[in-house]
């Protein structure tokens, strides 16, 4: 039997340590799995209940890591305790409540709504990191941003102008504000996040969501809503928890770590682009001269605004 040792093992692993460090090619990967949590919530229905699955999935990765990690989170207790209350926060703004109003308002808007507000949240963040961190935005930022916008607004017209008549702004769409500045509001706050390893910080903030979604479920139940998970339910549980929950929230972190919220932030605008070609890939829709034309906008923002960010 072949064995590994400790010199070959940091010879496999050295590309990922590459990958860690880049920041667009993290913040990039994090979408893409954001994307996919969209699509795996069109999956979902009929297969497991909304508030069961944010409740589930965070369950999952908060108990997995706490076994993992029981030792480290043993180690920073104290730096854990002293920052509950931010941990508390965090965790119910980023993992809870951003996802449970995001299925709420999916009940009471449209699709092409909710691909088009979500593109508040660089501008939320930009704009929250102005005013509570003192960040300097540069002019190249702002228009790199708006670039970004367009491109998630040609996805919502469908190519057409004449479309953006067929909008209409009503309670969901307030409620999926409500959820991007949550996110948003999380997504500055990570300035200011412990001094801990991120596995370490993740699994508090797991434990947070746990505990902040169980309400949701409680609800759900109460209305007569909630419903086991059929198998193929189990699977897309599964996916969500490994892919969208974890690996994305750890990059994400990573993401700010290495440029900071505001730039961090402009990334997030990939999310409804990866989200539609995915939905053509998985789904079947078909795909349009427009996808091509809003992905091409998006790269080019978030180009534009990390030019800008770096002149400062």
């Amino acid at each position: 039997m072949c064995r590994l040792d400790s010199t070959d093992a940091r010879v496999y692993l050295a590309p990922f340590r590459a990958i860690w460090n880049i920041a667009w090619l993290v913040l990039t990967f994090t979408c893409l799995l954001w994307g996919a949590n969209a699509i795996a919530s069109k999956l979902a229905i009929g297969h497991v209940s909304p508030m069961s699955l944010v409740f589930l999935r965070w369950t999952a990765v908060c108990f997995a890591l706490a076994v993992v990690l029981r030792r480290q989170i043993w180690a920073h207790r104290e730096a854990l305790r002293a920052r509950r209350a931010w941990i508390l926060a965090a965790g119910a703004a980023g993992f809870t409540g951003f996802t449970v109003l995001f299925y709420i308002a999916a009940y009471f808007t449209s699709a092409v709504n909710m691909t088009l507000l979500q593109a508040v949240i660089p501008a939320f963040v930009l704009g929250g990191a102005a005013v509570f961190k003192g960040a300097r935005i540069t002019p190249m930022q702002v228009f790199g941003m708006i670039v970004t916008l367009v491109g998630v607004v040609v996805i919502a017209m469908r190519g057409d102008p004449a479309h953006i008549l067929d909008l209409s702004f009503n309670f969901g769409d307030l409620l999926l504000i409500a959820a991007c500045a949550l996110y948003a509001a999380y997504t500055v706050a990570l300035r200011d996040r412990p001094a801990m390893p991120p596995l370490v910080l993740f699994t508090a903030l797991a434990f947070a969501a746990f505990l902040t979604s169980a309400p949701a479920l409680a609800v759900e139940m109460a209305l007569g809503k909630f419903y086991w998970p059929t198998p193929f339910g189990w699977a897309v549980l599964a996916f969500v928890a490994v892919g969208p929950s974890l690996l994305s929230q750890l990059m994400f972190m990573r993401g700010v770590e290495l440029i900071g919220p505001a730039r961090a932030g402009v990334f997030t605008n990939l999310t409804p682009i990866f989200g539609s070609l995915l939905a053509v890939l998985v789904l079947g829709e078909p795909f349009h001269l427009y996808h091509a034309i809003a992905l091409a906008l998006s790269l080019a923002g978030i180009y534009i605004a990390e030019r800008g960010a770096k002149q400062m």
